[in-house]
């Protein structure tokens, strides 16, 4: 395992880290899901203690995933572990079994409380707004939250979870006013809008985790055909027969490339993120100890101008590719 440092911060983290929405297991708001179909915990346990024994020390989460059951089952299983640097998010909230935002000063306060509990943590170490809007940072509330649980010692540092498909206004706010220390943002094969945030971020000593880097799995080469899911698995309405069919001919140029690295289009997928410099750690989704092995070794440095064929591609060919992807959702 790797190590990057965190921006300008004290940390140091694991150059892939463990994406925690997936164990939160098949919650649903109303008759939405928001999580990945039912988990089994003891699984999920193993998978965590074989992310720690391949040198994994950086554990994304957010107080939404699971509707709280992701940070308890952290807190049960690595919670007191010191070594172990635990991002969280809040924001997003589940109310009269409906999805909405709130980004109060009071309530972001009060949620910060309930993941420290969860969590089993006296502090978090990077606290994120999960994905607040211009407006919200505007009113400013939610800026004096996380200004003040980090005086407080509750945070250590704190950040913002980028919009997936318009990251850049957000953004740019954060970093015209020297605010927080990182950002979460997507960044994958398919998905590229961010890259204009990775110089700007580095200058001014931001981290940056990059979500999403396989894209809910589609990036695996798992779902080039037809796939089902089930009624708690927020894929379901996402990876629909038309964006599988759309992607698997808009990725055959890519996927050409794993003859010449002799690799797996999951190690191609997460080397392209990773041969961004800027870029601190990648989340990958993590279930079982067979994902810990294959999130975490055969990764490799992606050539220049594999990425910059890539990244034409990604200014070109997958335009269309992604707007169908954001017109699911």
């Amino acid at each position: 395992m790797q190590y990057r440092k965190f921006g300008a911060t004290e940390m140091r983290v694991s150059e892939v880290g463990f994406g925690a929405w997936a164990i939160g297991g098949g919650a649903m708001i109303g008759n939405t899901a928001i999580g990945w179909g039912n988990t089994d915990d003891s699984v999920s346990a193993e998978a965590i203690q074989a992310s720690l024994e391949a040198g994994i020390n950086f554990f994304d989460t957010a107080d939404i995933y699971g509707l709280g059951h992701s940070e308890n089952l952290l807190g049960d299983t690595i919670g007191k572990n010191k070594e172990v640097i635990i991002a969280t998010k809040a924001g997003n909230v589940s109310r009269n079994e409906q999805f909405i935002s709130d980004y109060s000063k009071e309530y972001i306060l009060q949620a910060c409380e309930n993941s420290l509990r969860r969590l089993k943590r006296d502090v978090i170490d990077f606290y994120q707004l999960h994905t607040a809007r211009l407006q919200h940072l505007q009113r400013g509330e939610c800026i004096e939250a996380m200004q003040q649980l980090q005086k407080e010692g509750k945070i250590r540092y704190w950040g913002l979870s980028l919009n997936t498909f318009d990251p850049l206004p957000e953004a740019e706010y954060l970093l015209q006013h020297n605010l927080g220390n990182g950002f979460q943002l997507v960044l994958n094969l398919l998905n590229q809008r961010s890259l204009p945030l990775l110089n700007a971020a580095r200058e001014k000593g931001y981290g940056i985790i990059a979500r999403m880097p396989l894209q809910f799995g589609l990036l695996t080469g798992k779902f080039e055909k037809a796939a089902s899911f089930p009624d708690n698995d927020h894929r379901k309405n996402r990876l629909v027969p038309a964006i599988l069919d759309t992607c698997a001919n808009a990725l055959a140029p890519v996927w050409k490339l794993c003859d010449k690295y002799n690799c797996t289009k999951t190690q191609l997928a997460l080397s392209y993120v990773l041969s961004y410099p800027e870029v601190s750690v990648i989340i990958p989704g993590i279930r079982t100890k067979e994902h810990v092995a294959g999130n975490t070794t055969g990764l490799f440095q992606l050539a220049n101008e594999d990425r910059e064929m890539i990244e034409k591609l990604g200014a070109n060919e997958f335009v269309s590719t992604m707007e169908l992807i954001q017109a699911q959702g």
